[in-house]
């Protein structure tokens, strides 16, 4: 048996964890009618595939048609949902892993307009920063009803194979009715510690009582709400106490912080350019005093840190949940001794800032994640060894050439610049971003494993493609910044890549024109800002940054607030002249009426990518396909067999930005989806 300390079995109660890592519950909105069918039972069954001891479904499934979801959630209050869970913990037990599920009844954290627009209901009348909805006061019946909800969907859980369930206490009801911040109730259910903890306790024991002793049941809430009034580190530990005394519940699961503003949700679960795990050591304090099984997870995103979390005896079992999106066989890898095969997480966010603005999760470089049933996280070999020429090494170009090695071509890659990276080089100049760059790192170590040929300081000619007498040739050039977008005096603004470079000094009283809404609008001001220039960002929209979202923005907000940045929305710059030293501003706006002028030293244009694709034209008659990608075969996961030109020597595609200007995702997705079936 493995020393390793995250390779140690675990008995909770009567059930035995294989090892030490946990995949915490959360929602990735996948589910279909508020069933867990074929798409979120291939995702969570792939985590069980890695090795991961217990993975937690649902962040959290309703139980109460009062606490509507406001993103795509699972509704355990339905009937109909046994039979599905059932299919997806017998497929998660055949691969030897636990699994439980999340429940919880959310109070005012979701709106009234949502669902069978019902009132949202809490222990107070104060709204929620985050979901702007006011609550009706709850009443003793709704409290009755709610308890028994809980205890209806435990046990619909346990009928579908559940290991256990946890209910979410931070932020939700449970919590709402925990802390003096929200709680204005009489007794039995308001005022003292007693009484706030009263709705908790009886949940757990309404559900205790449906669902017996042979069953897990736990909770995860917060110990510590950093908020003034609310329930504080002292507060919380005496809570934690109480949870165990109670003999109600197998673990705690220790969370800091509250969740009620954007900003808070983003330290509870910290981004890129934040400390890795902050919450560790609190955890850890939490498990010393009660001497209780202690669950943790809050931005632990590497093998080291969760080996140490375990080692120190901080926590018992450590989550790794976002890491697990990014790669779901980090277990595996470990037991194999890989561990600088596994994808890393970069703490990029994309995952929770798409479900929190009504997407879907998608992990910023596995495009695999949620795709379970379309696209593959190992990659099969091909039946013919190709050459594959691919132009070009950011983040599309060097998927594509990752996969494709994967597959077993001849890969040759051909860049420009003295580095791989494109774009992603560039963002992680800044402090912020700098994890970014793993995303290129990781491609690159895959790639030199799998015999990659890379030229770089090589600007690629059709002749240069050609001698390679390739078979595919994969165009991944990316896109220069577009900034001639203004009626006059395009030659006198700088881009927002500019800044970032370094090619551009930063001006000292400047415009940043920002209608493409990506981080580099708000890193080219982050960077003029530090180095003493007042600015002003503007936007013909009605919000500034909505591509950055919700949780990567905070910690822009935090910095450029308190550099004094300016953020001005609904006015567009439609123009730019020169006079003497200065630039003047022509600004108008898209709702019409308003025409006026305004002095600046520099002014900065974020307006996305203009494709950079000669060669992709140049190289484009030579082809067999013409360049043409049918769409209904690159849907299905078919090999692309356009041919329009009987003269043709290669096929050939583009992919990336070198198409149009989107994201990192959106390019890794590309490379993926096409060359995993050349």
């Amino acid at each position: 048996m493995s020393n390793d300390p995250l390779l140690q079995p675990y008995q909770l109660k009567h059930l035995t964890l294989r090892n030490r890592i946990i995949v915490t519950a959360h929602e990735p909105a996948y589910p279909q009618d508020g069933l867990p069918k074929e798409r979120y039972r291939a995702y969570t069954v792939e985590r069980a595939k890695g090795g991961v001891a217990m993975t937690m479904t649902a962040g959290s499934a309703a139980v109460s048609k009062d606490s509507p979801p406001v993103f795509n959630n699972l509704l355990a209050y339905k009937d109909e949902i046994v039979p599905w869970i059932r299919e997806m913990t017998d497929a998660v037990h055949e691969e030897g892993a636990a699994i439980m599920i999340q429940l919880t009844h959310l109070g005012r954290r979701t709106r009234w307009d949502k669902g069978e627009w019902l009132p949202v209901v809490a222990p107070s009348h104060h709204r929620e920063a985050s979901h702007r909805a006011f609550p009706k006061k709850i009443e003793d019946w709704d409290i009755e009803r709610i308890i028994k909800d809980f205890a209806d969907a435990a046990e619909r859980m346990k009928a579908g194979g559940m290991d256990g369930v946890e209910l979410e206490a931070y932020g939700h009801l449970i919590d709402q009715f925990a802390s003096p911040l929200t709680n204005e109730l009489d007794g039995p259910y308001g005022g003292s510690l007693d009484n706030r903890m009263r709705f908790c306790f009886d949940v757990l024991k309404a559900i205790r009582a449906r669902v017996g002793d042979d069953f897990i049941l736990g909770v995860r809430y917060t110990a510590d709400e950093c908020l003034p009034g609310g329930t504080g580190k002292e507060e919380g530990l005496e809570i934690s106490k109480r949870l165990k005394q109670s003999g109600l519940i197998d673990y705690l699961n220790v969370i800091r912080g509250h969740i009620d503003t954007d900003a808070g949700l983003t330290d509870v679960i910290p981004i890129q350019g934040m400390a890795n795990s902050p919450h560790l050591d609190f955890a850890g304090e939490i498990r010393g005093a009660t001497n209780f099984p202690t669950f943790h997870a809050a931005k632990i995103p590497d093998v080291a840190t969760a080996r140490h979390a375990i080692a120190s005896g901080k926590v018992d079992m450590v989550g790794m949940t976002r890491a697990h999106m990014t790669d779901p066989h980090i277990v595996r890898k470990i037991i194999e001794k890989r561990e600088e095969d596994i994808r890393p997480c970069v703490g990029a966010n994309y995952c929770l800032d798409r479900i929190y603005q009504g997407g879907a999760a998608y992990c910023i470089h596995n495009a695999a994640t949620g795709r379970e049933l379309t696209m593959p996280h190992s990659i099969a070999k091909a039946d013919r060894r190709k050459k594959v020429v691919i132009i070009g090494a950011g983040p599309a170009g060097l998927e594509a050439a990752r996969v494709a090695g994967e597959r077993g071509h001849e890969v040759v890659v051909f860049e420009a610049a003295n580095d791989p990276g494109g774009q992603i080089r560039l963002t992680a100049q800044s402090e912020r971003r700098r994890e970014m760059i793993s995303i290129i790192d990781w491609r690159m170590i895959q790639c030199e494993k799998l015999g990659v040929t890379f030229h770089f300081n090589s600007w690629a000619e059709a002749d240069t493609v050609q001698a390679e007498n390739p078979d595919v040739v994969i165009i991944a050039t990316g896109g220069l910044p577009h900034t001639e977008v203004l009626s006059k005096g395009n030659e006198l603004v700088v881009s927002a890549w500019d800044i970032i470079s370094g090619d551009v000094k930063p001006g000292t009283n400047v415009l940043i024109f920002d209608d493409a809404g990506d981080h580099a609008g708000l890193q080219a001001a982050e960077f003029i800002a530090k180095a003493g220039g007042k600015v002003e960002i503007m936007t013909p929209d009605r919000s500034f940054a909505p591509e950055v979202m919700a949780m990567n923005l905070v910690p822009y907000m935090r910095s450029l607030q308190k550099l004094d940045v300016t953020f001005t929305v609904t006015y567009r710059l439609e123009a730019v002249e020169k006079s003497g030293n200065e630039l003047v501003a022509h600004v108008g706006s898209d709702y019409g009426g308003i025409a006026k002028q305004r002095t600046f030293d520099q002014i900065v244009i974020n307006h996305g990518t203009i494709p950079l694709d000669d060669l992709y034209f140049e190289l484009k008659p030579a082809s067999s396909n013409l360049g043409e990608v049918l769409h209904d075969q690159l849907i299905a996961g078919r090999p692309q067999t356009a041919w329009r030109n009987a003269d043709g020597k290669f096929q050939l595609f583009r992919i990336g930005d070198a198409v149009a200007a989107r994201n990192t995702h959106a390019a890794i997705y590309d490379a993926l989806r096409l060359v995993k079936d050349i």
